[in-house]
């Protein structure tokens, strides 16, 4: 597993974490599905029908909910949603705490329940990607592995969510992991096929989005298209703008604070606007097949581009990938709304383009073009938006990153908090390795005094390395040497007895470092130490350590390419040569 070659062990386990991925997701959308259907008569989206007091005290009151218990529940680490899991696979190596999965749960229940103007996708990557991890984590995986999992319960969630396998796979491959390796391909693809069979058995297999069969009516109406990708990209950069600003503005405020500020200003919005309530697929549904007035169509992608953004900044522990959809449809149902009045002839109608903007906004939000392209298709059943989709998604794309200057929602979100996605060549292929595939396995232990004939005995097994037994793991006095160096001393000298830190030899300080770990944590362990070569050590708190390996920074150069941090190991050492 550590050396990232285990193909059929890794994919069985991503067989494994789709199914467990999908009886979370089906799980967390029936609690919240049926606790909307009993107060909304049997509707679960018919938010519509509230009366204007209860448009406004619902979210306001969710919010509240959400604020005290976060604010009770997790003073230290209240992370969640898809930002959450990139901040874990950067810094963590996608190690996903079970608190952090709970609270999850219950925020971004109540925040869908209460009317925030929020998704589901958001917390359903976190619960997937969080069953993934704990699985993983539970069975003392390699944490190259581990990141593997979490690729795949983020698959199996955004394939369980929307019935969408392949848009799954590609999602979790472009946004999550940021990578595309043959290795992570097989275990993804299983995990949002499995994932995607056990929710049909619960929900069936029909597209999300019921739209009659459209399709572009000429090659001269690709100019309108590049038009709606600009108007697109610029929504996109301004939400990512306000969501951004009060993410880092607001961040050191009591997060009760937070959440009561968005369920106010949701509450309020909702008050004008109920169609931007909770996840809003009726309203996209009825964007696509034309039913919603221009005049309507206008405020919801004001309201829901404002009330989403805030929310987002503000923390609410709820998924941006579902308003993205609302504001693009709408947006793009505005868009070819207008081009029929001005271009009767050639543009088609706004259900075309509706689809068009969900797309061009949820590319440009995460962009993410590859992944929404395929998201449409598949939530459509709709092939005929390939080729103008393939324009939208770019013009939006580049309009929001190139000319507004906008990375992805969830890097801004990262940034805001201080952090960032480490993600260049290097730390791409180190971390795919994990450090007992590479490391010396030839090693002995010895006390610091031995006599002439423990040593022969010891040199007789032919160890490459020899680590000094330090019962009180000062890190300061843990050393090693090479086993040529005792032998060298045992052929030129007749002493009985011998000192292992007095003899000529070069001794190395060194680190302990965790089997599961991955190259990439080796080499930062390297570089954040005053040591001389690593130990792969397990810490036992009843027994004693167990050393599995040595690990040298030559040997982390030999599996890439890198300029090496020391010239060899042997220019490099304690005081003592």
């Amino acid at each position: 597993m550590a050396s990232g070659e285990a193909l059929w062990q890794i994919s069985l386990l991503g067989l494994a974490t789709g199914i467990a991925s999908g009886l979370v997701i089906v799980g967390f959308r029936f609690l919240v599905e049926s606790t909307q259907g009993s107060f909304l008569g049997g509707d679960y989206e018919n938010y519509e029908s509230l009366p204007y007091l209860w448009r406004f005290l619902l979210p306001l009151l969710g919010g509240l909910l959400i604020g005290l218990i976060f604010h009770w529940l997790s003073k230290e680490d209240s992370g969640v949603g898809i930002v959450h899991v990139a901040e874990r696979l950067a810094y963590h190596q996608g190690r996903l705490p079970l608190r952090n999965a709970l609270l999850q749960t219950f925020g971004a229940a109540t925040s869908l329940i209460s009317g925030q103007s929020v998704g589901r996708e958001g917390p359903s990557i976190h619960l997937g990607a969080a069953s993934a991890s704990l699985l993983g984590q539970w069975l003392r995986l390699p944490n190259n592995s581990i990141r593997v999992l979490v690729g795949c319960g983020a698959a199996a969630a955004i394939a369980a969510s929307f019935n969408t396998p392949l848009a799954g796979v590609i999602f979790a491959m472009e946004v999550i992991l940021m990578e595309y390796t043959i290795a992570s391909f097989t275990p993804v693809i299983l995990a949002a096929v499995s994932s995607t069979l056990l929710t049909r058995l619960f929900y069936g297999d029909s597209a999300a989005f019921n739209v009659p069969a459209m399709t572009l009516q000429s090659a001269w109406e690709l100019p309108y298209v590049l038009v709606l990708g600009l108007v697109i990209g610029t929504l996109a950069a301004t939400f990512i703008h306000i969501a951004g600003k009060l993410s880092s503005s607001f961040g050191k405020h009591a997060v009760w604070q937070r959440m009561t500020i968005a369920g106010a200003l949701m509450g309020l919005v909702a008050v004008a606007a109920p169609q931007i309530m909770s996840i809003g697929y009726d309203t996209v549904n009825a964007t696509l097949l034309g039913t919603i007035s221009l005049s309507v169509l206008l405020l919801i992608v004001a309201a829901k581009l404002l009330a989403s953004a805030t929310a987002i900044g503000l923390g609410v522990p709820a998924g941006f990938i579902g308003p993205t959809l609302v504001i693009g449809a709408a947006a793009g149902a505005v868009m070819g709304a207008i081009g029929q009045t001005l271009f009767p002839e050639i543009v088609s109608n706004t259900g075309f383009y509706a689809m068009l903007g969900m797309a061009a906004m949820m590319a440009a939000t995460l962009q993410a073009p590859l992944s929404a392209l395929t998201a449409m298709v598949e939530l459509t059943a709709n092939p005929q938006i390939i080729l103008p989709g393939m324009l939208a998604v770019i013009a939006s794309g580049l309009t929001s990153r190139e000319l507004f200057g906008k990375a992805s929602l969830v890097l801004t979100l990262l940034q805001a908090r201080g952090l960032d996605y480490r993600n260049n060549p290097v730390a791409q292929s180190l971390r795919r390795i994990g450090v007992t595939s590479v490391m010396d396995r030839s090693f002995a232990e010895s006390t610091a005094l031995l006599s002439n004939a423990d040593a022969l005995t010891l040199l007789r097994k032919n160890p490459q390395w020899i680590i000094v037994a330090n019962k009180e793991r000062n890190t300061n006095n843990q050393l090693l040497l090479r086993a040529a160096d005792l032998a060298r001393y045992t052929e030129q000298s007749a002493s009985e007895t011998i000192n292992l830190l007095n003899i000529p030899a070069q001794r190395l300080h060194w680190v302990s470092i965790d089997p599961q770990s991955t190259l990439q944590e080796a080499l930062e362990a390297l570089n954040n130490s005053k040591a001389d070569i690593l130990v792969v050590l397990r810490k036992r708190p009843f027994a004693s350590d167990l050393v599995y390996g040595v690990l040298s920074c030559d040997t982390i150069d030999a599996n890439y390419h890198l300029k090496p941090r020391y010239t060899s190991v042997s220019n490099r050492g304690g005081e003592n040569r």
